[in-house]
């Protein structure tokens, strides 16, 4: 994805820099703080879950994201609770964002052992409600893109209404680790020889044929974009 920044910004480091709350106390050798594996886990997914704490109590909402550059972009409707609570007069509002992608069943010999192979994103950070409007027209366009690469130069852009009910958060990535699990699975040896299967049942996702909406006119054709995968 395209990143926001000017040209004349330096080139970023290749890693994050960890910290207390990005190294995990389980599993350490799962995590990764390199930015290209960060940045693929994030574009490849669809929704997030935003974490923070209201009245005391921690709330957790799957919502849609967009990265450009070295930023996330969340969005929603002005009327919502974490949506106000990053304004403008606000210092801004302590966030945990996680992305999170299945990529295989791991079946093991014994109940315990049983896995899942997958690859995860956790941010953490202070995020803050987008008021300038080109940022947020930026922003707003990378969403529509991230789930569908090149849908928002084919969509008809947010008017003022549109954009006046919508509110988008941006949270920097900053204080950020990966975490992923790769391969079989890890039986005891000395439940090798039990006569139970043992393996990776793989998951993959794509797109199936598009389906068009009733009411679309019958001389619009299918993006190219849009074709099965």
């Amino acid at each position: 994805m395209e990143t926001a920044q000017p040209a004349t910004v330096p080139a970023q480091p290749a890693a994050y820099e960890p910290t207390d709350r990005t190294v995990p106390t389980r599993a350490a050798h799962k995590a990764s703080y390199d930015r290209e594996v960060v940045h693929s886990i994030l574009d490849e997914g669809y929704v997030c879950h935003l974490g923070f704490v209201r009245d005391g109590a921690p709330v957790v909402l799957p919502t849609l994201y967009g990265r450009v550059g070295e930023v996330l972009y969340l969005h929603g409707s002005t009327g919502s609770r974490p949506l106000r609570m990053t304004g403008q007069t606000d210092p801004g509002l302590p966030v945990c964002v996680t992305v999170t992608h299945v990529d295989g069943l791991v079946l093991a010999r014994s109940a315990f052992h049983h896995s899942v192979n997958y690859r995860s994103v956790v941010v953490h950070g202070t995020a803050h409600q987008v008021t300038d409007p080109e940022e947020k027209r930026l922003a707003l366009d990378a969403l529509v893109d991230h789930v569908v690469p090149g849908r928002s130069a084919d969509s008809r852009p947010a008017d003022k209404k549109e954009l006046a009910a919508t509110a988008v958060i941006r949270l920097d990535l900053a204080e950020v680790s990966a975490k992923t699990r790769t391969g079989g699975a890890l039986d005891e040896p000395e439940d090798l020889d039990l006569p139970y299967w043992a393996g990776v049942l793989p998951l993959r996702r794509g797109y199936d044929a598009p389906i068009p909406n009733d009411d679309l006119p019958a001389d619009v054709a299918v993006p190219s974009y849009l074709g099965t995968r």
